[in-house]
């Protein structure tokens, strides 16, 4: 039962900083892990996951990397599980130790960075969307959910498999831009109308977006160059997925 004992463990926050493991969660995340790098530790696998082509591919896969499957049933795979409809197969794997050495700063780079960014759906679709806009990395200020977190996984669609995708500080975001002359804008509802704002694009841009309820932390608003805005109609405000969506493809090099 160890690999059942060790996923119920990493559904605690502190367990996975501690192991430096995640659990990935469903078919479609099991399925981009297996093609990812990423080093995979195990998986277990439920009777609700048989009698489908895509589980038995998937069965099939977790074979041909030599991944070690432990069977367990439907109750004990349910209290590992984050969902409230498992698919029936999760596996537990390395996280990736990526960092500022890494992203590479130059002519149109973009870094999307979440600041106390709480919910795991947004995080994860941010991520993805990062992914999808070319952004450099993705990175988890502080008071951000914790971006190996399985649900921000499994609604990033393997997105951070492949990226840099990490949690980092405000001091450690603040020399990698010094080093590297990148400037730092800020979602903001009162901030300058993005399309006032064409010709003054940076080459080299970090994008920070704030959390649901409360937007930018004082420490965001202290350190970023410009405050910008979507001009929208009809509504207060968008989510803070969507905005960070339209941002990166309005300011994509």
């Amino acid at each position: 039962m160890r690999l059942l004992t060790l996923a119920r463990d990493l559904r605690r926050r502190k367990a996975r900083e501690r192991a430096h493991h995640f659990v990935a969660e469903g078919v479609r995340a099991v399925d981009a892990l297996l093609q990812s790098p990423i080093v995979v530790r195990g998986a277990l696998v439920a009777p609700q996951l048989a009698g489908t082509a895509r589980g038995e591919a998937l069965r099939a896969a977790l074979a041909g990397r030599g991944v070690e499957v432990q069977e367990v049933g439907a109750r004990e795979f349910a209290s590992a599980a984050e969902t409230d409809s498992p698919q029936g197969v999760l596996a537990i794997a390395e996280v990736p130790q990526h960092g500022w050495d890494e992203v590479v700063a130059g002519s149109g780079t973009r870094v999307l960075a979440l600041d106390a960014v709480q919910d795991p759906g947004n995080a994860g679709t941010m991520v993805r969307t990062g992914a999808a806009f070319g952004a450099a990395a993705v990175v988890a200020l502080p008071g951000t959910v914790d971006l190996w977190n399985a649900k921000v996984v499994r609604s990033a669609m393997g997105a951070q498999f492949t990226r840099a995708v990490f949690a980092t500080t405000w001091d450690a975001l603040d020399r990698w831009r010094s080093a590297n002359g990148v400037t730092l804008w800020g979602a903001d509802a009162q901030g300058v109308p993005l399309p006032a704002l064409r010709s003054e694009i940076p080459g080299r841009l970090a994008l920070a977006v704030g959390n649901e309820g409360a937007g930018l932390t004082a420490e965001a608003r202290r350190r970023a160059d410009r405050l910008v805005s979507l001009p929208i109609e009809g509504v207060e405000s968008l989510n803070v997925a969507v905005a960070a969506g339209i941002l990166l493809y309005e300011l994509r090099a």
